[in-house]
């Protein structure tokens, strides 16, 4: 199928894919390793799969597969991983693209520049193709929350995806900060993309300890030291906006796009992994959205999300 004129909205219930293959190169944030990264159109159906051109092992994009939320969203599989896909995931997710090939010769997403602003970059370079059938929207139809420790998550139903997300740091140059925002193609690429991944100083040393953090340097992170971040931010709550651009990338492991508020409070990778395990085990409170032109037409579907989509 063609792209639409330049303008025309994409039909909403129409599966996506890239137009033309895309590659990017850079190191990753934790291993420090130089990795290549072609995307490649695929085709309806596929949903969006890593493969590993170095062992040949594929890994959907999909909560089932994570083996690890420590510091980054890793997929695994047959004792092959692919750590940090989370900004390329919400980079994908809301350039609304359905089915693609990642391929990728090492162990780590490319951390790029620290934001998900050069993934979209790079699928705006690939451009859109329709594909044909029907794709389906999640939709929450009931609140779930869960709360770990000091930590809170929760979703609600809403008519496409809302994001509140609060953090609180004892650093004084963050301390405090939330955003709310409605998220869509071009709210995400200004409010959200640009934010880069943040660490404090007290922190560093130690994961360099650990064998982490050895990508990491002043054009891909921002480190807060006594004196406050160690480069101008792009945003002046770029802290919280990051943690949210995470949210995104993270709620991409349904697999489809989602229609939900989400409402998040001290969080990160591993309370994000903890929402999908709750919509794992409340499938009451989700339901399928197929075939209406609009969101104020959209009703329900029979039957509920395939547990295929977030456990084996």
């Amino acid at each position: 199928m063609k792209r639409p004129a330049r303008g025309t909205p994409y039909p909403l219930f129409v599966p996506k894919t890239i137009a033309r293959p895309v590659a990017i190169s850079g190191v990753g944030i934790h291993t420090g390793r130089p990795v290549r990264v072609r995307l490649n159109p695929a085709p309806e159906g596929v949903g969006i799969l890593f493969r590993r051109t170095d062992s040949g092992v594929e890994i959907p994009a999909l909560a089932s597969e994570v083996s690890s939320v420590e510091l980054a969203t890793t997929l695994g599989r047959d004792d092959v991983t692919i750590s940090t896909v989370e900004h390329l995931l919400a980079a994908v997710r809301m350039c609304d693209l359905d089915n693609l090939f990642v391929d990728l010769n090492g162990p780590e997403v490319p951390i790029l520049d620290g934001s998900a602003l050069p993934w979209v970059h790079l699928l705006e370079a690939a451009g859109v193709s329709l594909q044909p059938g029907t794709r389906r929207i999640f939709a929450v139809t009931a609140p779930v929350e869960v709360a770990l420790g000091g930590k809170r998550i929760r979703v609600s139903p809403y008519p496409g995806l809302r994001v509140t997300y609060a953090i609180d740091f004892a650093h004084p140059a963050i301390g405090h900060q939330e955003v709310d925002l409605v998220v869509d193609r071009e709210s995400f690429e200004r409010e959200l993309a640009p934010a880069r991944t943040f660490a404090l100083a007290a922190d560093v040393e130690r994961l360099h300890r650990r064998g982490l953090g050895l990508g990491g340097d002043l054009d891909n992170c921002v480190v807060f030291g006594p004196q406050g971040p160690n480069n101008a931010l792009r945003l002046a709550d770029e802290p919280v906006r990051h943690k949210a651009l995470d949210a995104v990338g993270d709620l991409a492991l349904v697999g489809a796009p989602v229609w939900a508020h989400l409402e998040v409070e001290r969080g990160g990778h591993q309370v994000h992994f903890a929402l999908h395990e709750a919509l794992r085990e409340r499938p009451g409170c989700w339901t399928w959205l197929q075939g209406a032109p609009r969101p104020e037409k959209a009703a329900p579907t029979a039957g509920a999300l395939p547990l295929s989509l977030f456990s084996d």
